[in-house]
């Protein structure tokens, strides 16, 4: 039996991330008829959470930066309940604990900025120096700027081999998710200047809540989950249940990997991969919001969940976030929770794993050059966006769909019959 007629919709969005999202609420707001679907079972992509056992469980440990322009332009930051984090990292080294801040913010806590202890007089001016110019400068000179890696931009900027292998270099693991540096420094100034101005947070119900918040403003309708699609077709795309969705235009918002299976010919860039384990303490070892960071690298960085948001754990117990590279491998939780114990300075044997959450695709592998943003047209009437197009952020991803939008209605002018 023939299956049932589709009408066809101005655009088709495949994927419901926050590129996908954001890329549907703009052509929504222009007045095009737009569906929305998503395989999964809620929207996020990547920027999920899990509710299990009285914890709130991200989908591998993200943070919320309230600097971002595309952050500011959509969301309602006040219903979000957000939760910072303290405004620096702690370091533990073969030094002992040191504690890196913003002395404009935590002035009480910028003991260890003194020359001789995190680093020399001459580290600390040159720190002073690249954070002056990475706040102050506009935008758009950071993006224009001359592409290395981070490392060089680093050395460049006079800062010494001892301090990057004892702090830049553990931290900025965990945020370009390679331990090598080699990262595009025009995306490390930016970043580094949205934390700079910005606040880290998490929202009280999960990071989930941000995607959650964009889908709450699309049309009724707009919106069909549990919808795999299967391939594109000429007039629009196929599920994979065989039924054929019409659009006078599609744009791919899904992962690098599903992009390229249904765009053949698309250039897919490599991908970081990163897992993060949960585990109940009895006590929290770190009275504090404050992220932890190993300058032996055993992991890429630690935090007590519920001393950010005390709702992330609700049965009395601590909620510890840990992140490591790559995927995680028989024996991997016994050894992080054996590194734990030292950075933390606590037993943690009695600490109970909850959940280990493998993020393939986390971030797109970012090395200079990197381009900090492209066209999402491919092919005819067939676009793709997502933060691989862009940078491997919540305002890559943004910037991308919102970049998508423009470019199909650039492309397809009025809404049909419009």
């Amino acid at each position: 039996m023939p299956a049932e007629p589709t009408r066809e919709h101005d655009v088709l969005v495949v994927g419901a991330g926050v590129a996908g999202l954001s890329c549907a609420l703009d052509l929504a707001a222009a007045g095009l008829d737009v569906l929305l679907v998503e395989e999964g079972d809620a929207v996020g992509g990547r920027v999920r959470t899990d509710r299990r056992a009285g914890f709130l469980l991200d989908r591998g440990f993200q943070v919320f930066n309230t600097s971002y322009p595309q952050v500011k332009r959509r969301l309602r930051l006040r219903e979000l309940r957000l939760h910072p984090f303290t405004p620096g990292v702690l370091v533990q080294t073969d030094r002992g604990r040191l504690r890196f801040t913003d002395p404009t913010r935590r002035p009480g806590h910028a003991g260890d900025l003194l020359p001789g202890r995190l680093g020399s007089a001459r580290d600390l001016a040159a720190l002073g120096l690249l954070s002056a110019r990475d706040l102050l400068l506009p935008p758009a000179v950071l993006r224009r700027g001359r592409d290395t890696s981070t490392r060089a931009a680093l050395a460049s900027a006079g800062v010494s081999p001892a301090l990057v292998e004892e702090f830049f270099r553990p931290f900025l693991s965990g945020v370009f998710l390679e331990d090598e540096l080699e990262t595009s420094a025009r995306f490390f100034h930016l970043v580094w200047r949205s934390m700079l101005r910005g606040t880290l947070c998490l929202p009280a119900a999960g990071i989930g809540a941000v995607p959650a918040q964009l889908a709450a403003g699309l049309p009724a309708g707009a919106l069909r989950l549990g919808t795999p699609v299967r391939e594109l077709s000429e007039a629009g795309a196929v599920l994979a249940d065989g039924r054929e969705l019409p659009a006078r235009a599609v744009v791919v918002a899904t992962g690098p990997g599903a992009a390229g299976a249904l765009l053949p010919g698309l250039p897919v860039p490599p991908t970081r991969t990163v897992s993060t384990l949960y585990h109940a303490a009895p006590r929290t070892p770190l009275a504090e919001p404050t992220l932890l960071v190993d300058a032996a690298r055993r992991v890429l960085n630690t935090v007590v969940l519920s001393e950010v948001a005390p709702g992330y754990a609700t049965d009395g117990r601590a909620l510890v976030s840990t992140s490591v590279l790559g995927a995680a491998t028989e024996g991997r939780e016994a050894e992080v929770r054996s590194a734990l114990a030292e950075l933390y300075g606590t037993d943690t044997a009695d600490w109970e794993p909850l959940a280990t959450y493998t993020v393939r695709e986390a971030l797109p592998a970012m090395p200079a050059p990197w381009p900090l943003t492209r066209s999402t047209r491919f092919g005819e009437r067939r676009y793709v966006c997502g933060d691989h197009r862009a940078t491997g952020s919540l305002q890559g991803a943004m910037a991308s769909g919102t970049r998508a939008a423009r470019e199909v209605l650039q492309d397809l002018g009025a809404p049909a019959g419009g």
